[in-house]
């Protein structure tokens, strides 16, 4: 444990009716051996568990709250009292192992890459490993299959994410205005490589993550990640791929989520980043070859 006041690392972890297991999470933080220095910081995302309670008096842990803002901007607002170099986003459901935070920022730190995850294994079927996400022909994300060296990934899983906070900062964070939970982690990878960082697995490293089967803590509706989904497309995609990605949604009526978002001033944030990149879709798409 190296937790400190002048930290070198940031952890942000967001959190959403997590029970025991923030507890869990960040008793195998404390407990893990590291040279790192790092601060701790939960944002409670409007939880009604009182999962967050036993932090109150922990004069190492920053707690700060947000009205149910969902997952990205949770991670945001974590960002905001940070005071590391670097950020690393945690889920609440996580056991670390001795090293990993130095191993995970060393890419970042020889100018390898610019985000980095670790191998991302569950809990309670250890050998099913993720080395971070690709996009199949619907842009349904799916884990990368396992290499031995670090290797660049199109997506990062938000499980377990470093960055640098100037990085972060220069992307302008996650998106502000998607609601929830869902496509966050591809909007952010997404964003990076069009802005020219790069996206980097450290297969040699392994955090377990406890997946939930089908029972999330929090109620995650079709309207929301469908908006999710056609704001991500209107930030990035051509036109061409905003119209296949209309074609995808289902349950929600596309046509009345575009309205809305064109009413919310996407199309500003659009033109921003296609002056912004030094890259496009197109570009992307290639260069993973993601068949969309």
């Amino acid at each position: 444990m190296k937790v400190t006041k002048e930290p070198y690392v940031s952890v942000i972890i967001p959190v959403k009716n997590e029970g025991s297991l923030l507890k869990n999470t960040i008793e195998s933080l404390i407990a893990v051996n590291t040279t790192t220095s790092f601060e701790i910081i939960v944002v409670d995302d409007g939880s009604n568990d009182n999962c967050c309670e036993f932090l109150i008096n922990k004069e190492f842990i920053k707690l700060t709250t947000t009205p149910g803002v969902g997952s990205a901007q949770a991670r945001n607002k974590g960002v905001e009292i940070a005071l590391g170099k670097y950020l690393v986003f945690c889920d609440a459901h996580l056991s670390f192992e001795d090293n990993w935070m130095e191993n995970l920022l060393e890419p970042l730190i020889n100018g390898e890459a610019d985000a980095v995850n670790p191998g991302i294994a569950d809990s309670v079927h250890i050998d099913n490993i993720g080395y971070g996400y690709t996009w199949d022909h619907k842009l349904v994300p799916k884990w990368n299959v396992e290499k031995l060296e670090p290797f660049y990934t199109p997506l990062l899983a938000g499980g377990c994410l470093a960055v640098s906070r100037e990085v972060f900062n220069d992307v302008g964070g996650f998106e502000k205005n998607f609601k929830v939970w869902g496509k966050e982690d591809e909007e952010f990878s997404l964003k990076l490589w069009l802005f020219g960082y790069r996206c980097m697995v450290q297969p040699n490293i392994k955090i377990l993550h406890f997946f939930r089967p089908d029972n999330p803590p929090f109620q995650i509706t079709w309207e929301d990640l469908n908006w999710n989904f056609l704001r991500l497309a209107y930030s990035h995609f051509s036109q061409e791929r905003i119209n296949k990605c209309k074609s995808l949604i289902k349950y929600s009526d596309p046509i009345r989520i575009e309205e809305e978002l064109l009413a919310s001033g996407i199309m500003e944030q659009r033109n921003h980043y296609m002056k912004r990149r030094k890259f496009d879709d197109n570009w992307f798409m290639e260069k993973f070859e993601v068949p969309f």
